[in-house]
C-alpha cells in the first residue's frame, strides 16, 4: 500500500520537521511495517519552468529551430530543439546547464550543428511522466504547461513545485489480517495514534440532489451469504473529462493510473477508504435492474481487458436481467464501463465474501486490486460512506448530477465484537507495567470504546481484534515496543533428533570423511531427463506424478529416480573444468501408487565420482565403508548387466538378504555422451528406508577372545563365470561357528591357470570361544571346506 504524505496531511497535521525516515522508522515501531518511501522528483535537478520568447528556424540544420527561453535570470537562454510543437509564449520545463533527469541523465551546455544550446527543452518522458499524468499534453513532443487549478506556473520555478512532483510515497507491507490499512484513513488512524495527533477524518455530504434511484433502479441480492451488504447510488448528466491536477497527483503518488474523472473518483475512494467501487453505465442494464447471483454453468463474460472468461456455478456475478456484467469483486465486464456517450451512471459499493472472492480470481487467473482487498475481508460499514464521497466527489468536479436516494441491501451482522479488558493480566502477558489509564487511552484513540465494566467494544473495521490477547498487542504497539524491557528466555528446550535423523546425520557426517560433499537438488525433473540416462520406453521408472504448474518444462514431473539429477551435477561440475568431483546426496524418490493416492518418497543415499582415484573399487570402498559405520550390514554384490544407465560388466547389485538393496557402477559410455561428460563416471545409489529399517536395534558387545585364532590361506582354480560370493558363502557354510572371518586376498588369471579359469585365493581365520583349535580339528575344518568348494567345482591349487 502506498501512502501519500500530502493525503496523509489532510487527516493527520503532522510536524512540518518529520523527515520521511522518522515518520517510517516510527510507523515500523507501532506495527505498520514501512518497506520503504520516495520523493517524487527526487532525481529531477535544475529543470525549471520557463517561457518561449521566440523560436526561429537553425541556419544550418532545416529540422531544428533556436529557441530563446526566459527562466528567471538576467538574461534569456538559448536552446536548439528538434522539437515541431514550441511556439513563442509557450511555457515549457528547461533543463539548465548541469541538470539531471530520471535515469541519470546529465544535461550540459553544447553545440548543436554550430549553435550553442545552453539547456534542453523537456519532454513528458525525460521527466518520468506520461500522458495519464497531464491529459492535455502530448507524449511525442515538449511538455507545454499549462495553468490549471493546483498548478504553479512561474518563471525560474523549479518544475517540481510548479506540477506537483514534490509528494513523498511510503510504501508499507500491510498483512491480511489489516485489511483497513489497505487506505489512506486506515493509516492515518496508524499515524494518528504513533505521533499523537488529532484525526481529522472525512465525513461526506452531498449538497444537491434530484430524483430518486427507486423510480431508475432496482436491486437483488440472491446470495446475501455471498454478499452481506450491496449499496447502489446513481449519478445522471455526468460529464467525462480528465480529472484535476490534484487529484491526479495523488492518483500516480500511490501507483494508480489516472484515466477519467469518473474512474479516477472510483479509484480515489478505494485508496481513501479502502472499498473497491465501480460505476456502471446505465443505459447498459438491460431491465433497469440489479442481480446479485452465482453465475449459471455454461454462462461466460467478456471482462475490462478483453477476455472472454468461462464462470461456474460457484462463482458470484453481477447480473441485469439478460447476462453477466460484473465478476463480483474482481472486474467489470466489457460494456460495463464507462463510455464517451455515458449519460447516467451507477455507482456500486459492495461487501463481498473474501473467500469467494480469492476462489473466482484464482480460478479466473485474475488478481486485481479489487480482489486483494475484498479476499482479505473488508467492513459492511464503509459501503454507505464510500458510495456517499465519490457523489461528493462528483459535485466537487462538477461531474454530474446526483440522485436522490440510496439503494441499501444489508444482510451483514452488525453484532460488535467485545472482549473484557483484563489489566493485569495484559501486564503479566507483556512483562510490563501500564496503567489503566493509559490502556484506556490508548483504545479510545484506536476508536474502541470502554465502558464501566471494563469492556471493549471493537469498531466494525477491525475484524481482526477478537481475543484479550489481541486487545494487548494493541497496547504493547502504541505504548512502544521499546519501552518493553528485554529479558531471557527462562526454560530450555525439550526437542531432540528422532532417529532417522540422527542415521541421516551419520550418513552426511561419514561420506563427508570420506572425502564426498553433499548437494541438494529439486525433486522436479524434465522427462527427458529419462530419455538422458537411457530408460526403457516401457520402464516403470517413467511414470511419473505431473506437477499441474511447474516452474518450467525441466521441472515438470516428479522424479522416480534421483541418478539423473547426480548426472546434471557431475555433468555441470565437469564442464566447468572442475577437474575431479566426489559428490553424495539424500534424495527423495516419488513413485506413483494408486489415482486417488499420494505417492510413496523413498528416500536414497546418491554417491556419485569422477576424476583422479575414483574408479569401481574407490565406490565401491565408500559404499562398504558406509554400511559398515551405519551397523556393519551383511551385503552380497552380484552382478549386474541388464540396467541400461550402468556399463555392463562393470556394474553390480547389492542385496540385503532377498531385498534389493541398491546399484554401483560405471555410468554407460552412451548416457554420458548425452551429457557431454569425457570422462569415466561412477556412482551408487542405496536405499536409506531399507537401511534404517534393518539397522541393529542396539550395539552387541563381545569379550575379547581368550584364545588364539588359526590361519589358513587356501587357492582354488574356478571358472571364470564363477562368482566369488558363491565361493564365499560356501567357506562359511562349511566353517561353520569356528570361522572367524573370511578374507578374499587375490583373483588371478594370467601363467599357469588353464584358459577359462581363475585362481581365487581366500585367507581363512579360524577359531574357537571355548579352546585352542587344534592341528586335526584345523585340518578337519578345510576339508569340509574343500569339499564344500569341489561342489562348486573349484579344485585346490597345486
Amino acid at each position: 500500500m502506498n501512502l501519500s504524505m500530502k493525503w496523509l496531511s489532510d487527516y493527520v497535521k503532522l510536524d512540518d520537521t518529520l523527515a520521511p525516515r522518522a515518520f517510517s522508522e516510527a510507523m515500523t515501531m507501532s506495527g505498520s511495517k514501512v518497506e520503504g518511501y520516495e520523493t517524487e522528483g527526487s532525481e529531477i535537478e535544475k529543470v525549471v519552468v520557463g517561457k518561449v520568447l521566440s523560436v526561429e528556424k537553425h541556419p544550418d540544420a532545416d529540422k531544428l529551430v533556436v529557441c530563446q527561453v526566459e527562466v528567471g535570470g538576467e538574461s534569456p537562454v538559448q536552446i536548439v530543439t528538434g522539437a515541431t510543437n514550441v511556439n513563442a509564449g509557450d511555457y515549457v520545463p528547461v533543463c539548465l546547464d548541469g541538470a539531471k533527469l530520471p535515469g541519470g541523465k546529465t544535461i550540459k551546455k553544447g553545440k548543436l550543428r554550430g549553435v550553442v544550446s545552453e539547456g534542453m527543452l523537456c519532454s513528458l518522458g525525460e521527466l518520468g511522466l506520461t500522458a495519464h499524468d497531464f491529459p492535455y499534453a502530448i507524449e511525442d513532443g515538449i511538455f507545454i504547461l499549462q495553468q490549471e487549478e493546483g498548478a504553479k506556473i512561474e518563471i525560474g520555478l523549479d518544475i517540481q513545485s510548479a506540477i506537483g512532483l514534490n509528494d513523498t510515497c511510503v510504501e508499507f507491507e500491510i498483512t491480511s489480517n489489516r485489511p483497513d490499512c489497505l487506505s489512506i484513513t486506515g493509516l492515518a488512524r496508524e499515524a494518528a495514534v504513533t505521533f499523537d495527533k488529532p484525526l481529522n477524518l472525512p465525513q461526506p455530504e452531498v449538497k444537491h440532489e434530484s430524483d430518486d434511484i427507486h423510480d431508475l433502479l432496482s436491486v437483488e441480492v440472491k446470495s446475501p451469504a455471498l454478499c452481506p451488504r450491496y449499496v447502489a447510488k446513481a449519478v445522471k448528466n455526468i460529464k467525462v473529462a480528465p480529472s484535476p491536477l490534484w487529484m491526479r497527483e495523488r492518483l500516480r503518488a500511490c501507483g494508480v493510473r489516472p484515466i477519467n474523472n469518473i474512474v479516477d473518483i472510483t479509484n480515489y475512494v478505494m485508496l481513501e477508504y479502502g472499498q473497491p467501487m465501480h460505476a456502471f453505465d446505465y443505459k447498459l442494464m438491460q431491465g433497469g435492474k440489479i442481480i446479485v447471483r452465482c453465475a449459471e454453468a455454461g454462462e461466460k463474460i467478456v471482462t475490462l481487458d478483453g477476455v472472454e472468461r468461462a464462470l461456474t456455478p460457484d462463482m458470484l456475478v453481477i447480473a441485469d436481467e439478460k447476462a453477466p456484467t460484473a465478476v463480483a469483486g474482481v472486474m467489470g465486464g466489457e460494456f460495463s464501463g464507462i463510455m464517451d456517450d455515458t449519460n447516467t451512471i451507477v455507482f456500486e459499493s459492495a461487501c463481498f465474501n473474501g473467500p469467494s472472492v480469492r476462489v473466482t480470481a484464482k480460478k479466473l487467473g485474475m488478481r486485481t486490486e479489487a480482489s486483494g482487498r475484498f479476499e482479505k475481508g473488508l467492513d459492511p460499514q464503509t459501503c454507505i460512506p464510500a458510495v456517499l464521497r465519490a457523489c461528493e466527489l462528483v459535485e466537487l468536479l462538477g461531474a454530474g448530477e446526483v440522485m436522490g436516494g440510496i439503494i441499501d441491501i444489508d444482510n451483514s451482522d452488525r453484532t460488535p465484537t467485545r472482549i473484557p479488558l483484563e489489566h493485569d493480566w495484559i501486564n503479566r502477558f507483556l512483562g510490563i507495567e501500564v496503567p489503566r489509564e493509559e490502556m484506556i487511552r490508548i483504545l479510545e484513540r484506536l476508536e474502541c470504546t470502554v465502558d464501566e465494566n471494563d469492556v471493549v467494544t471493537v469498531p466494525s473495521f477491525r475484524a481482526d481484534l477478537q481475543h484479550k490477547a489481541d486487545i494487548a498487542e494493541e497496547i504493547a504497539r502504541f505504548y512502544g515496543y521499546n519501552k518493553i524491557p528485554s529479558t531471557a528466555i527462562r526454560g530450555s528446550a525439550q526437542a531432540q533428533l528422532t532417529g532417522l535423523q540422527k542415521f541421516e546425520k551419520k550418513i552426511g557426517s561419514t561420506l563427508l570423511a570420506l572425502g564426498s560433499t553433499e548437494i541438494m537438488t529439486y525433486s522436479f525433473i524434465s522427462p527427458k531427463y529419462y530419455d538422458k540416462i537411457n530408460l526403457p520406453a516401457d520402464s516403470s521408472y517413467r511414470k511419473s506424478i505431473v506437477i499441474s504448474n511447474p516452474l518450467g518444462e525441466d521441472t515438470s514431473v516428479m522424479r522416480t529416480t534421483a541418478i539423473p539429477s547426480m548426472l546434471e551435477v557431475l555433468a555441470r561440475n565437469y564442464n566447468n573444468r572442475n577437474l575431479s568431483a566426489s559428490l553424495f546426496e539424500i534424495a527423495t524418490e516419488y513413485v506413483p501408487t494408486e489415482p486417488d493416492k499420494l505417492p510413496e518418497e523413498n528416500q536414497k543415499i546418491l554417491v556419485g565420482m569422477y576424476g583422479d582415484g575414483a574408479d569401481y573399487y574407490a565406490l565401491k570402498g565408500i559404499v562398504e565403508e558406509l554400511l559398515e559405520v551405519l551397523g556393519g550390514y551383511d551385503c552380497d554384490v552380484i552382478p549386474e548387466k541388464e540396467n541400461p544407465t550402468f556399463h555392463p560388466g562393470r556394474c553390480a547389485k547389492l542385496m540385503l538378504g532377498d531385498k534389493p538393496l541398491g546399484i554401483l557402477g560405471e555410468i554407460h559410455p552412451a548416457v554420458l555422451e548425452n551429457y557431454d561428460i569425457d570422462a569415466r563416471v561412477y556412482v551408487a545409489e542405496l536405499d536409506e528406508t531399507l537401511l534404517y529399517e534393518n539397522r541393529a536395534a542396539d550395539k552387541e558387545y563381545h569379550p575379547l577372545p581368550k584364545f588364539p585364532a588359526t590361519t589358513r590361506d587356501i587357492a582354488v582354480l574356478c571358472d571364470e563365470d564363477l562368482p566369488v560370493l558363491s565361493l564365499r558363502k560356501a567357506i562359511q557354510k562349511a566353517a561353520g561357528k569356528h570361522l572367524d572371518k573370511v578374507e578374499l586376498f587375490d583373483v588371478y588369471r594370467g601363467a599357469q591357470v588353464p584358459e577359462g579359469k581363475k585362481s581365487v585365493a581366500y585367507n581363512l581365520s579360524l577359531r574357537s570361544a571355548d579352546k585352542t583349535l587344534t592341528d586335526e580339528e584345523t585340518g578337519n575344518i578345510m576339508k569340509k571346506v574343500l569339499k564344500a568348494l569341489a561342489e562348486l567345482g573349484a579344485e585346490l591349487r597345486s
